[in-house]
């Protein structure tokens, strides 16, 4: 009876990995980013502000892009394994009456790695995992950190069997800036994907 259940267990084993696919492909699209909190007052400071009798600064929504390429590697009709690269633009823009800092845009760019579980219902697909983001330029400011740790979370619609569209958010660990009080990245995405068919 052994010998018949390891034989099934067996067969069956071989069954499921013949039905693991691979498909490489590419997603592009938009990002709408900012920092985490308002900032905090709690000494003076040496900055001029203006308007009011208490300094402000929020962070306000910036606009740019992301490209990366992704391996899906499909496990079972109903869920993938999607590890991915990609380049993503992020940071925020200022609202504040310090000094002439008002609409000044703070940019982060980042390489990052993706692994991402993706949970098909049809052509719709739900996905989330973790990222690990390595900061290759900055601009209008001095990064507390040049890793970021986040997740990301997201859903997908399949247009046609290659071409789809999805949107995420992506939330950092890692503070990006300091300034009285700790930063992370909050970013929004927007866009569409393409996946190569490599079935002979």
């Amino acid at each position: 009876m052994k010998k018949i259940i390891s034989l099934f267990t067996l067969i069956i084993s071989a069954f499921a990995f013949s039905q693991v696919t691979f498909n490489p492909g590419i997603r592009a699209g938009a990002n709408f980013s900012h920092f985490t909190n308002k900032a905090q007052w709690y000494s003076y400071m040496d900055y001029d502000y203006y308007g009011n009798a208490d300094p402000n600064m929020e962070f306000k929504t910036k606009a740019d892009f992301y490209l990366g390429l992704f391996g899906n590697i499909r496990f079972a009709k109903f869920y993938a394994l999607q590890p991915e690269i990609n380049y993503s633009r992020q940071g925020a823009k200022l609202d504040t009456n310090i000094n002439n800092w008002n609409g000044q845009t703070l940019t982060a760019s980042y390489v990052s790695l993706q692994l991402v579980n993706k949970f098909y219902f049809n052509k719709f697909n739900i996905h989330f995992g973790p990222t690990l983001e390595f900061l290759v330029e900055q601009k209008n400011f001095d990064a507390a950190n040049e890793i970021d740790l986040g997740i990301t979370a997201g859903a997908g619609f399949d247009i046609t069997e290659h071409f789809g569209v999805e949107a995420r958010v992506k939330k950092g660990f890692i503070p990006v800036y300091s300034f009285y009080n700790d930063h992370s990245n909050i970013t929004f995405q927007a866009g569409v994907y393409y996946t190569f068919n490599m079935k002979k």
